[in-house]
Formats: C-alpha cells, sequence, structure tokens
C-alpha cells in the first residue's frame, strides 16, 4: 500500500492536482500507457518539493512527464510518481532586456507553440523554427528539440532549475554542454524557467518563416495520427528515416502500431495500439539496421515504466 500511503501523504498538502492509478493514456501524444501510481500537477515549487519528499519517504521514483509528447509508457503502467508542472509554471513575459539581449522569460510548463504564436503577435523572431513541434517549453529544452539546422538552445540565456535537496540554480546557456537532442542539463533536476534570446522582426517575415516550416513538417510528417515524434536519433552522417526507409519498412506494423508511410522515423498509433506493439517495432528496426548497415540507432523516445 505504499502507493495509497503517499497519496494520503500528498492529498491536501499541496496546491495543484493529485490523481491515483492515473491513466497515462490521456495524457501521452501517443494514447498509449497504463497507470501511473501517482500523477501530480504541482502548481508551484513548494509542491515539488512536498512531492519530492513524499516520493522519498515511501521510496518512490519520479519522472518529469511535460505534455506527454515524447513520451512511451509502459503498459503495466508506471509504479512511481509522475510530475507535470502546473500554475505557477506557465507564464511568461517579454521583453526583458539584460547585457544588451531581448529576452522572453517563460516557464517550463508553457506549451511551446503557444510562445511561438505569441511571439509572432507581439513582432518577436527567434522562434519560428520551432512552429509545430509540440509539448512543453521545459521538454523542448531537455530534448534541444529543433530541426536539422536550427534548435532551441541556440536561443536560450538562461535556465532555472529545481536540484533537489539544495533548491534553485539558474544556469547560463553557456555553460551547459548542449548536444543533439541534448541540453546538458544533469539528471534528476527539473528546468522550471528559462529566458529566450529573442528580436524585433518584421511581421511579414516572421509569417512566411512559419508558414513555410510548417508547410514542411505537414508535408513530410504524419501530424494527424498519435505519435511521440521522431523515434530514433540520427546516427553520424547518415538519417535515420533513410535507413529505415531504404529498409522497406515504411508501412510495417505490428498491432494497432505501424512505422508511418510519411516518415519512416516516425511510429504511428493507427488504432488502440500498445507500448508491446510499438517495443516490437523498434526492435525490430535497430536489429535490421545493425544488421544491414553496422549501425545501432539510439532511441529518441523517452521509456517510462519498462524494466
Amino acid at each position: 500500500m505504499t502507493g495509497f500511503d503517499a497519496y494520503c501523504d500528498l492529498e491536501g498538502t499541496i496546491t495543484g492536482t493529485l490523481s491515483y492509478n492515473e491513466p497515462m493514456a490521456r495524457h501521452t501524444s501517443y494514447r498509449i500507457g497504463g497507470p501511473a501510481l501517482l500523477y501530480v500537477e504541482c502548481a508551484s515549487v513548494a509542491d515539488i518539493n512536498r512531492c519530492l519528499e513524499v516520493c522519498a519517504k515511501h521510496g518512490l521514483s519520479w519522472c518529469v512527464a511535460g505534455k506527454g509528447s515524447n513520451l512511451l509508457v509502459s503498459d503495466e503502467g508506471f509504479r512511481g510518481a509522475i510530475i507535470t508542472l502546473g500554475s505557477d509554471f506557465k507564464n511568461f513575459s517579454f521583453p526583458e532586456e539584460s547585457e544588451g539581449e531581448t529576452l522572453l522569460v517563460a516557464g517550463a510548463g508553457v506549451v511551446l507553440s503557444t510562445l511561438v504564436q505569441s511571439a509572432f503577435k507581439n513582432g518577436y523572431s527567434g522562434l519560428e523554427f520551432a512552429v509545430g513541434i509540440p509539448g512543453s517549453l521545459g521538454g523542448a529544452l531537455f530534448m534541444n528539440a529543433g530541426g536539422a539546422t536550427e534548435w532551441i538552445g541556440a536561443i536560450a540565456h538562461t535556465l532555472t532549475v529545481l536540484r533537489p535537496g539544495q533548491g534553485l540554480v539558474r544556469y547560463g546557456a553557456r555553460e551547459l554542454p548542449w548536444s543533439y537532442r541534448r541540453s546538458g542539463v544533469p539528471t534528476g533536476e527539473l528546468i522550471l524557467e528559462a529566458a529566450l534570446k529573442v528580436s524585433k522582426g518584421h511581421l511579414g517575415q516572421i509569417r512566411a518563416k512559419m508558414e513555410a516550416s510548417l508547410k514542411r513538417r505537414r508535408k513530410t510528417q504524419p501530424l494527424t495520427l498519435p505519435s511521440a515524434g521522431s523515434v530514433f536519433r540520427n546516427p553520424p552522417e547518415a538519417a535515420a528515416a533513410q535507413l529505415i526507409e531504404s529498409l522497406g519498412l515504411k508501412g510495417y506494423q505490428v498491432g494497432g502500431a505501424q512505422v508511418s508511410e510519411m516518415h519512416a522515423n516516425f511510429i504511428v498509433n493507427v488504432g488502440a495500439a500498445t507500448a508491446a506493439d510499438v517495443i516490437a517495432i523498434i526492435m525490430h528496426i535497430r536489429e535490421r539496421v545493425k544488421e544491414e548497415y553496422g549501425t545501432e540507432l539510439q532511441p529518441e523516445v523517452r521509456f517510462v515504466g519498462f524494466s
């Protein structure tokens, strides 16, 4: 009863919302996933600290889920606490001036598309590349989201994180070892806020860049079907999608999961897919690519609840 005891300890002691045995299929873009023992929307830093305190007391693991846009949760669920960021982390303001930089300051719980549209409406350039990228700002920063030539780490100025047991810490973006699909924020630290570099731009030019980027995504990515975005990181000197497509795996299906006919590095939920279906496809792709090209594809998707 450790999970229920933890639920009872948390109930009434946080200002955010709390659920017990919450189906994660409701909270992932894949629409896949069994129940999380605890699902906690933390409305404040105090809520997060209280949640981590209770998890430590009861020996429960925890993870931050953001908007669930790059998660694959086990069919058996997660026997720990899923933490999401609530009201205090959904505010943003711009511009602020710091050392000659024009900054958009935003909580990590803000939906990335909201920031992109708000920057556009206020005449600020810098976020056009992120149009159509799902998820929260925190998730985008953690994964250094972006495209082939632009990524969010390049416009980051500062990141504020919660370091469990120590408190709030602010990183200058240059302190972090940004790389392909990695921010370098240490495991176990929670991104709470960021300042992003923007600049005043011409509204027509901003709109044109956004429309071109969105058109490209709509043309090449299966945006109308549930997925977790790109499944594999691109290996050096190659594109994962091209390797997979070259093996004739577009359309390859297990249960309700399928390698997208539009983009071979997407596995889509075409109807009642399970996490086991997705895992079976991932394993098959990795085996085939390794066998044919000697390349070990590394997943970009985050796995939660798997042993």
